[in-house]
């Protein structure tokens, strides 16, 4: 009878080491394709974009505001950044309408537009009036003016030109687009102006350049187009949703450089429902009657429109 070998022993030492070696390499190579395909970085996630909603909750109706702009830098200064030198005057009037179902409506007014005081005998231009009564005498005046109910403008901001750089700056740039190179020197006021036309970022100190330009040939309407291009412009940065997040900042940090009877959180409420809307801006001027020669201030024309400014928008 043969006998079958045994079967030979089994060897639990090489065995051992090669699955320990085999589940070392797993883990090896999972690092492996850590470094290969890592995990996403939760810091560079894609972050949840603002909008102008997230700065605050928009009013409920609409809101007019007074925009006084000086030729000062700032509100209180005893001179002017002008010539002749003297107190600080109104270099421009802007009449808003923030409307929380619409777009904004911008009212242009002249500053050099005659008005008639009660007890005058001679009228004055509507930018001296803040000389001499400060912003409520202009707004009075702007409401007899354009026909707004009592009360209104509700809100009045006055602001001198270095505001108007420091939100500009703050910004970072704004992107303009001047249809023409823009060329003017004033020894007197030590002020010059070098723009270039086209699309381009601007400084604070360029869009202060681009808002005081006048064409000789045209000053008013140049002047009122050139407010307009850098109103749109800003509206247009604010807007973006980077520069959101530091808008709360920016208007607190420009508090102290304006004149205004906003509060911070008006402010933003304003801002909330104006950037809504800011790519559909409705700008409306004040059509003059024709220069008389040696009189400086001018009249309504008679084919102004009648009421001045469009009426708000109804809401759907």
């Amino acid at each position: 009878m043969v006998r079958r070998p045994a079967p030979p022993k089994l060897r639990r030492g090489p065995v051992l080491v090669r699955g320990v070696a085999a589940i070392v390499g797993g883990v090896a190579g999972l690092g492996l394709l850590g470094l290969l395909w890592p995990e996403p970085d939760r810091a560079i996630q894609p972050v949840q974009q603002l909008t102008p909603a997230d700065l605050a909750k928009p009013p409920s109706r609409s809101i007019t505001l007074l925009v006084i702009g000086l030729d000062s830098d700032r509100p209180g200064d005893p001179l002017n950044r002008a010539a002749p030198p003297g107190p600080a005057n109104v270099d421009a009037l802007l009449l808003v309408r923030v409307n929380p179902q619409g777009p904004l409506q911008v009212l242009t007014l002249p500053t050099n537009l005659a008005v008639q005081l009660p007890g005058q005998t001679k009228p004055v231009g509507l930018g001296r009036l803040y000389r001499l009564g400060g912003p409520a005498l202009t707004a009075d005046a702007v409401r007899s003016l354009v026909g707004l109910e009592s009360g209104q403008p509700e809100r009045y901001l006055v602001m001198g030109r270095s505001t108007l750089r420091s939100l500009v700056d703050g910004l970072g740039s704004i992107a303009a687009n001047p249809t023409l190179a823009l060329r003017y020197s004033d020894r007197s006021q030590s002020f010059s102006i070098n723009l270039q036309g086209g699309l381009q970022r601007l400084k604070g100190n360029q869009v202060e350049q681009l808002a005081r330009y006048r064409d000789p040939t045209r000053p008013e309407d140049s002047r009122q187009e050139n407010q307009q291009l850098v109103v749109r412009s800003l509206l247009r940065e604010m807007a973006l949703p980077e520069q959101l997040g530091q808008l709360p900042g920016l208007v607190k940090s420009l508090n102290a450089g304006v004149v205004t009877n906003l509060s911070q959180s008006e402010t933003l409420s304003l801002l909330a429902a104006g950037l809504s809307h800011g790519e559909t801006v409705q700008f409306s001027g004040v059509p003059l009657a024709p220069a008389s020669a040696n009189v400086p201030l001018r009249q309504i024309a008679s084919s102004a429109p009648e009421p001045l400014w469009p009426a708000p928008p109804t809401a759907n």
